[in-house]
């Protein structure tokens, strides 16, 4: 007979933060307590980037706190078996990756399995395991840094992956938190498309792919869930904006490096549409991101497409969810640092989206959206999917 667990899968880029600390924060847990009311899921996995944020060495304390809150919470109390796992060893330069996963198992889930990558087997889930600090010999977890050699262009970096493998009822899955690369220079962004950056990312991703579908273990149907960073195809994206406008380059004296790119609109007495800067995409129309262009939006959004072969993903109804202004005042503005782009992605393989319930009308069936849409959330609107898990009791 086919049974059903309803599953919420979070992720949230929480770098701002801790770089905030106080506000923002308040709100965000308030969001995450609002869904898991109102969606009342018996499995919930959240997937942190950027734990710590910028000033990792300093926040680290909050962040474990954080966490506590989370676990704390009256929302939580009917949640019995908690598995985290949080990587806030900065010490361990080559090996710091400042994600954070968070398992809540529901009382009246049963038969939920966690897999232990040394014995390689499965074990039953009882009360709470807490990992926070450094990962190293915890056998439930695999945690992997990126190689050097895919960024050659950044002096450091912290991304990389963090999986694990359950068994909820029969039906076994690999959950993924992932953290790749992103845009340093807008300037350099808009240079070519793809991007070098695209290609960077798309390197990552293929990595993480073949790692977790590779002979180690037996491959499982798989959730990717984090920060991908994906960007929309700024050269392509920047042409359809400026149709009706003149560029004007401008460059450093010193190089002949260039400093800044404006575009101002020919008929409308000059009017500045769009500049470009390393660290600024300031664009006059910004409503233009929002709800309402988002199909004409994503034929922009490319990044996904080169995993066809792999990786399928609901459709997408919300705007970009980054970078949003960290004013607590302007929760759905965007920042002019970046351009908008879905960065929070929650990504499966095919056999993943296979076993994901289908409703008819009228039944609440799978809902892929932002949280906090209305509330300052930080830079990054976390990302959630709601469905129900075909998982079979024989």
């Amino acid at each position: 007979m086919d049974t059903f667990t309803d599953v919420l899968l979070v992720t949230a880029n929480v770098g701002s933060l801790f770089d905030n600390l106080g506000e923002i924060q308040s709100e965000w847990l308030l969001e995450l307590y609002k869904t898991v009311h109102i969606y009342k899921p018996q499995f919930i996995a959240l997937h942190f980037q950027e734990v710590g944020g910028k000033d990792y060495m300093a926040n680290m304390g909050h962040a474990e706190h954080f966490f506590r809150s989370i676990e704390s919470h009256q929302e939580m109390k009917d949640y019995n078996r908690v598995c985290i796992y949080v990587d806030t060893k900065f010490q361990a330069e080559d090996g710091f990756t400042a994600l954070g996963s968070m398992y809540f198992i529901h009382k009246t889930l049963k038969d939920i399995y966690q897999y232990d990558f040394n014995v390689k087997d499965f074990k039953a889930v009882s009360g709470q395991s807490k990992y926070v600090g450094s990962l190293d010999g915890v056998t439930t977890v695999e945690k992997e840094k990126f190689p050097k050699n895919f960024w050659p262009d950044f002096k450091w970096s912290r991304k990389g992956f963090m999986r694990t493998r359950w068994i909820i009822r029969n039906q076994g899955l690999d959950l993924v938190n992932v953290h790749l690369f992103h845009d340093a220079s807008n300037l350099t962004a808009c240079e070519s498309s793809p991007s070098i950056y695209s290609a960077n990312r798309k390197n990552a991703l293929r990595y993480v792919i073949n790692r977790i579908s590779d002979s180690r273990y037996s491959p499982l149907p798989f959730f990717l869930f984090g920060d991908f960073n994906f960007r929309l195809d700024t050269l392509s994206l920047v042409q359809h904006l400026s149709t009706k406008a003149e560029a004007q380059t401008v460059k450093k004296d010193s190089s002949n490096e260039v400093e800044r790119i404006t575009w101002e609109e020919k008929d409308n007495d000059h009017q500045v549409l769009l500049q470009i800067k390393e660290k600024q995409f300031a664009y006059l129309h910004q409503a233009y991101f929002m709800e309402d262009n988002v199909p004409s939006l994503l034929k922009y959004d490319k990044e996904v497409a080169d995993f066809q072969d792999v990786i399928r993903e609901e459709e997408i109804k919300f705007p970009p969810s980054y970078p949003y202004s960290e004013e607590y005042t302007k929760p759905t503005q965007y920042m002019n640092t970046r351009c908008p782009a879905w960065c929070d992605r929650i990504l499966m393989s095919h056999t993943a989206q296979e076993f994901i319930r289908r409703r008819d009308d009228g039944e609440r069936g799978i809902v892929y959206n932002t949280l906090g849409p209305n509330v300052c959330m930080g830079d990054h609107k976390p990302v959630f999917l709601f469905f129900s898990l075909k998982t079979n009791d024989h």
